[in-house]
């Protein structure tokens, strides 16, 4: 079932004139101008995230808990990616709050694990699954591996082989319990550095703060793009990350539907 909604998503998009290294169907777009305000704007020129229909958040504990949900949802914020996890034994302090929040105001949202490369990932992916109930994932799980050079307790930096190692078998683990094939979170380093050419089948969800992904993530397709993390998102007090999908409103509902089930 995972293969056939990556096929859904990427036919979807294929027939309507996608480039070979994002799902963006705006090239005839007549939204121009950048839905949110942000306090670090960047010139992306003509490839803007103005340009995508469907706009979304990620919340962790670093995002005030005081959220007004319904301004949020009536600014146009169409998906919350939340954090969950990280590592074998830390749950992010505001996840329960964020979760239960974000579904009551019917915001589509899926849990996100931040990878620590000092824990092997099966026990990684069960702690994932300890706090994260099969039946409350309706979006699929996000696997978030970057470099965390400011982590007090792990330096370690794997050669790429032993990173998509790891990487594949702890999203094996949670594709198997929770029945939705993860998406990728990774950074522009990161990918550089273990995921070039690796992981095809999978959707992407990049980070590019100054440039179009096109530009700097070679040969990878998208399906979501973190463009700032000091936007200005209406119901929300403090700067926020937001992304964009690379497909169009009808392409999103399609997939929603099909992940949902």
């Amino acid at each position: 079932m995972p293969r056939l909604l990556f096929a859904l998503l990427a036919t979807a998009v294929l027939a309507t004139g996608c480039t070979s290294t994002s799902y963006d169907l705006m090239e005839t777009s007549s939204v121009k101008r950048m839905r949110f305000k942000d306090n670090d704007p960047q010139d992306f020129g003509k490839n803007n995230p103005g340009r995508h229909e469907i706009h979304g958040i990620d919340l962790s504990k670093w995002n005030d808990e005081n959220i007004d949900w319904q301004t949020v949802r009536k600014s146009g914020i169409a998906f919350v990616f939340i954090k969950a996890t990280e590592g074998k034994d830390r749950v992010d302090p505001s996840f329960e709050h964020h979760w239960h929040n974000a579904a009551a105001a019917g915001i589509p949202h899926a849990p996100y694990h931040f990878y620590y490369f000092c824990s092997p990932p099966e026990e990684q992916a069960d702690w994932f699954i300890a706090n994260v109930p099969k039946q409350s994932v309706k979006l699929p799980p996000v696997l978030d591996v970057e470099w965390n050079h400011a982590s007090p307790t792990c330096k370690l930096k794997p050669d790429a082989a032993t990173v998509r190692d790891v990487m594949k078998r702890f999203m094996d683990r949670i594709e198997a319990y929770y029945g939705k094939r993860p998406i990728i979170y990774t950074s522009v380093d990161f990918h550089r550095d273990n995921l070039i050419g690796a992981f095809n089948d999978y959707h992407f969800w990049l980070r590019s703060v100054a440039a179009h992904p096109g530009e700097i993530y070679a040969d990878r397709r998208w399906a979501f793009w973190q463009y700032t993390s000091t936007g200005v998102v209406p119901g929300i007090k403090g700067e926020t990350d937001i992304n964009v999908f690379a497909g169009t409103t009808r392409n999103w509902n399609s997939w929603v539907a099909a992940v949902s089930k």
